[in-house]
């Protein structure tokens, strides 16, 4: 049974379960805005987009914050450092969270994008990283052997979303917003970089996942794995700069980026391709909802990684640039490859604290949930590239025309939109109950137990 000390990590995963369910309902409506101007007035896209990009933003740092509060003292045997820092951080989190949407609700702005609500609401975000960093540092630090390349990840994430996340604010000081050319380079710069710091947390999630369903440590340090994290380093340097081939950057800058950023994408998918062929069929069916997740991860990386090769081609990059096919490649990694890895994680969880008996009979409802979440993904993914193509070649036309001319791409992305959304939230319905379960279950054994000691 788990440990009171791990609920903070669980907690913080139903939050991040309900932030994904918000997220993609407020894409859905935002992609009905797409067909028709008028649905929900009272709801514009201006205030449909920012909510759904920092549901789903919040969702995968969440869950990966949530996985490392529960890993850690489970099955790494390290004792969090303080759990009352670690609830401070989540209250933090919360409250702050519930501002933001608030904000938003009420039409008030003022950042920049992915983090589009008032610039005083970031202090206390700022503020729990350092919590959590504080935190996580204590308690890896007890750690005496070498580390495995997931503690790496996790501490490199944590790290680079400090410095990510005060450059993303430099547009508050006016030499950075005074001219046009110069607030562009910083904002795509802070937010690839800002992007490389989940990855960070996301794939060390992965592998260590990887290590437990496999029963070995091998996956989490094998000199692949350890290039891996090197190269990811480097990609939060230089991974970005393909998002600024048209403003004036450095010939040699936009040549490292394109080889770099595309092969960190490549070395993760052999990581669990690899790792895949290694297990044997007991291993996979006694995680097997976690696996076939991890498994659809790893089909999303080359499926992504061959669409990121070509829209990072110079040359292609100046027509594809802004268009549909850009949305594609971010919600290719964003649902794809992370949330594939972040449900991993919650039914690892879910299959270590629950006997498999009682999660048995739900795991059809949340297998059907994987194929129509994974199949609508596809085409929705498909219509984006589609509807990027037209766009660029109809791009001196009329926006209006031009918007009618894509209009039965957006169709087709719209309605798997929403198939999305039902399969999506069919997995999270389980999930969160199955959550549910473990916490009341701990809660209860943690007050018989302070009743004994009293």
């Amino acid at each position: 049974m788990i440990r009171h000390d791990q609920n903070i990590g669980l907690k913080f995963m139903q939050l991040g379960m309900l932030a994904l369910a918000l997220g993609t309902f407020f894409g859905v409506i935002g992609g009905f805005q797409f067909l028709f101007p008028d649905f929900l007035k009272e709801l514009l896209f201006t205030k449909t987009r920012p909510l759904h990009v920092s549901m789903v933003v919040s969702w995968i740092f969440l869950i990966a914050v949530g996985g490392i509060y529960y890993y850690l003292p489970k099955q790494c045997n390290l004792k969090l450092f303080s759990n009352r820092l670690a609830s401070l951080h989540f209250f933090i989190f919360f409250i702050t969270g519930v501002a933001i949407l608030g904000a938003y609700c009420f039409g008030k702005f003022g950042g920049r994008e992915y983090f589009e609500f008032p610039p005083i609401l970031s202090i206390p975000i700022f503020i729990s990283w350092v919590i959590f960093g504080f935190n996580y540092f204590k308690t890896v630090m007890k750690d005496q052997k070498p580390w495995p390349v997931y503690y790496w990840q996790w501490g490199t994430g944590i790290v680079c979303f400090f410095l990510t996340y005060l450059e993303s604010h430099l547009y508050l000081i006016p030499f950075f917003r005074e001219t046009m050319v110069r607030e562009i380079i910083v904002q795509w710069k802070s937010y690839g970089a800002l992007t490389g710091s989940w990855n960070m947390l996301v794939y060390g999630t992965a592998l260590y996942i990887a290590t437990r369903i496999g029963g070995n440590d091998k996956p989490a340090r094998s000199n692949l794995s350890f290039g891996l994290y090197f190269l990811g380093l480097v990609n939060l340097i230089l991974g970005w700069a393909h998002h600024a081939y048209l403003v004036p950057s450095e010939t040699w800058i936009r040549t490292l980026a394109y080889f770099v950023s595309m092969t960190e994408l490549f070395i993760f998918g052999k990581i669990l391709w690899d790792w895949r062929l290694s297990l044997d069929s007991w291993r996979k069916n006694k995680h097997r909802i976690a696996y076939r997740f991890l498994f659809a991860a790893d089909i999303w990386v080359f499926i992504n990684l061959t669409l990121a090769l070509a829209i990072s081609i110079p040359v292609l990059n100046f027509f594809t640039h802004g268009t549909h096919i850009t949305v594609a490649h971010a919600m290719g990694s964003t649902i794809g490859i992370n949330t594939m890895i972040l449900l991993a994680s919650i039914f690892y969880v879910i299959s270590e604290e629950l006997p498999e008996v009682s999660f048995q009979k739900n795991s059809q409802h949340v297998l059907t949930g994987f194929w129509i979440t994974n199949i609508s993904l596809g085409i929705f993914f498909v219509a984006l590239i589609l509807a990027g193509i037209a766009k660029s070649m109809y791009s001196d036309l009329p926006f209006a025309v031009m918007m009618y001319n894509i209009r039965p791409y957006l169709i087709a992305f719209t309605i798997s939109g929403v198939a999305l959304m039902l399969g999506i939230w069919m997995v999270l319905w389980t999930a969160y109950t199955k959550i549910s379960v473990v916490l009341s279950a701990s809660n209860t054994t943690h007050k018989k137990l302070s009743a004994i000691e009293s």
